[in-house]
């Protein structure tokens, strides 16, 4: 499980710099842009909620022992 929480992360992070490549930084509101930050936003609460996964893993792991 460790394994695949750890690649899931890093293709969510690749979707954030992908993404981050795809903002128009003079109209961030508007086309592409908008599609871009939520993707971003999107990623970054993916990334969050497999951190916090991976933590109630670990705590479960203590627990247990």
């Amino acid at each position: 499980m460790k394994i695949f929480t750890t690649i899931l992360i890093v293709l969510a992070f690749g979707l954030v710099v992908f993404n981050f490549t795809l903002l128009d930084f003079d109209k961030p509101f508007e086309g592409n842009s908008m599609a871009a930050l939520i993707g971003i936003a999107a990623s970054l609460c993916a990334i969050f909620i497999l951190v916090i996964f991976r933590m109630s893993k670990k705590i479960e792991e203590k627990l247990k022992k």
